[in-house]
């Protein structure tokens, strides 16, 4: 019985971790994307 209660506790810890690194890649991805269109409008900026 013990044993079916650490697989459920174990799933359920990998859920929370793998949301928290989806969130995190998330923002990141939207980091990168700011970046880019920065460093796009520097290089595209003209007087």
């Amino acid at each position: 019985m013990m044993k079916g209660k650490n697989e459920a506790n174990l799933k359920s810890k990998k859920r929370i971790c793998s949301g928290k690194l989806g969130r995190f890649l998330k923002e990141q991805r939207g980091r990168l994307y700011i970046v880019r269109r920065c460093v796009v409008m520097l290089l595209c900026w003209h007087d």
